[in-house]
């Protein structure tokens, strides 16, 4: 019987021989354990992080419009030995959260030209003590600039944590497609170099069985052309390992932020084919409506707008602010206490201020409303279109899920064609030529099977990215 050798040489093939080589040399880089390494130590994700801290001290400063405030002035004028005037002037001045900026002082006044209203010679050594407060009854008594600048930073604190949200989500949704880019060209390198191994043991018995008489000289030939095949693309498949590799050590860092190169020995794990859930989509699309950091932050830009809103439009009143403060009472400059006495020993202030026309007031609050009406459309079309990439991502993942156990089949049926050409080749019913078109194909199966893993982890990590998940739900 023509190809005894060959009956030989198949039926020694293991039944397991394009499935992966388990070797104890190898540790395995669980896809858990790489996305906390990337969490932990990636620059981007550490510069990502800055921006609370960035968002935490731009409230800091708009606090500090409230802070108090010590002041002072002095005047002094000598000039042919007179002194015209020595005036010193100290006060405290605590801003607060309401319209109410109360204020204490100290004023010392005396000299041979000083002004008659400076005049404090009723007080003891030419000083005199005041306290009171300034009150705006018009602009300013519902809003004003200080306390709209805080609501801002407030605003923008949380619009900082949706932009870190959105900068970690984006390396990490790079580093998924990464890693499995690098599991799909890992895989389909061991694949291919066992290939080779039945390629040239292929051709080992060939050449045998040519000695022997019991093979043509051609079928020699084409189990050259098979191993020669298998080889180039064996170097092919070793090339994209090296590269998937290497963008993998992109996103790996050490603690102390040294790039970190990615060993040899490490292999990507295998992870089960997990369906997702009917109702995950419905979760998903909920989430991204109300949470995702794009969507969040249009809707802190509405409320910052909003501010503004307020703001422009209080600036429509009149300015008036009145002020009071009480002299010499309830402490006088020598420290003693007296009476208090409203209507006696106070100033009395009152500023006003309007614009006839109030074109600038009137046209910064008509551009406020625009762009709130802009930032309005454009939450729509936002949200509309992230939806839409949240339903895409779903379906292409539960697709792709269906293809891979359509696939599985595939891979199992043709391990059976081979078996069945193995008994075949016992009955000499078959030859060289259709045993290789069978494992071409198995390998062709197989190879297409890891891609399809590979793009089905990846489509999950799209789904949530689409959907805005913290973290990529890890």
């Amino acid at each position: 019987m023509r190809g005894i050798i060959f009956l030989l040489s198949f039926l020694l093939l293991p039944r397991s021989s394009f499935s992966q080589d388990d070797s104890d040399s190898t540790i395995v880089l669980k896809f858990d354990e790489f996305y906390a390494l990337v969490l932990s130590n990636h620059p981007v994700v550490k510069q990502a992080e800055l921006l609370t801290q960035q968002a935490a001290q731009e409230l800091r400063l708009a606090r500090g419009g409230f802070d108090p405030k010590l002041e002072g002035t002095w005047d002094l004028k000598n000039f042919n030995d007179t002194e015209y005037y020595d005036k010193l002037d100290i006060s405290l001045k605590v801003p607060v959260w309401f319209p109410v900026d109360p204020k204490v002082g100290l004023e010392s006044n005396e000299g041979d030209f000083l002004n008659e209203e400076n005049d404090v010679f009723s007080s003891p050594n030419n000083q005199q003590i005041y306290a009171g407060v300034s009150v705006p009854v018009g602009q300013g008594l519902f809003i004003d600039k200080r306390r709209a600048t805080v609501r801002q930073a407030r605003l923008f604190q949380d619009m900082a944590e949706a932009d870190q949200i959105k900068e970690i989500n984006k390396i990490l949704l790079t580093a998924a497609k990464d890693y499995w880019e690098w599991y799909y060209a890992y895989n389909n390198y061991i694949l291919l170099q066992q290939s080779i191994a039945i390629a040239q043991d292929i051709f080992d018995r060939t050449k045998v069985g040519f000695e022997y008489g019991e093979v043509a000289v051609i079928d020699t030939v084409q189990a050259k052309i098979t191993l020669l095949t298998r080889i180039t693309d064996f170097q092919q498949a070793n090339i994209e390992r090296i590269r998937a590799g290497l963008l993998l050590s992109n996103h790996l860092w050490s603690a102390d932020g040294a790039p970190l190169v990615l060993d040899d020995n490490l292999q990507p794990e295998e992870t089960p084919l997990v369906s997702l859930e009917i109702d995950l989509l419905e979760e998903l699309v909920d989430l991204a409506r109300n949470n995702h950091p794009e969507i969040r932050k249009l809707d802190l830009k509405n409320q910052s707008l909003i501010v503004d809103r307020n703001l422009a439009r209080e600036n429509l009143k009149p300015k008036l602010d009145l002020s009071y403060y009480l002299l010499d009472q309830p402490v006088n400059s020598n420290a003693e206490r007296v009476n208090v006495a409203l209507s006696d020993n106070y100033k009395l202030g009152v500023d006003f201020a309007f614009p006839l026309f109030l074109r600038k007031e009137r046209a910064k609050l008509g551009q406020t409303k625009l762009k709130l009406l802009d930032n309005k459309y454009e939450r729509d079309v936002r949200e509309r279109d992230i939806i839409n990439q949240v339903n895409a991502q779903y379906a292409a993942a539960t697709n792709t899920g269906t293809i891979i156990e359509q696939q599985i089949q595939m891979v199992q049926s043709y391990q059976r064609i081979v078996e069945a050409e193995r008994l075949n080749l016992q009955n000499g019913e078959s030859d060289l030529f259709k045993i290789n078109l069978q494992v071409d194909k198995l390998i062709s199966s197989q190879s297409k099977l890891l891609k399809l893993k590979s793009t089905y982890q990846k489509n999950i990590a799209n789904l949530y990215w689409a959907a805005g998940i913290t973290n990529l739900g890890y």
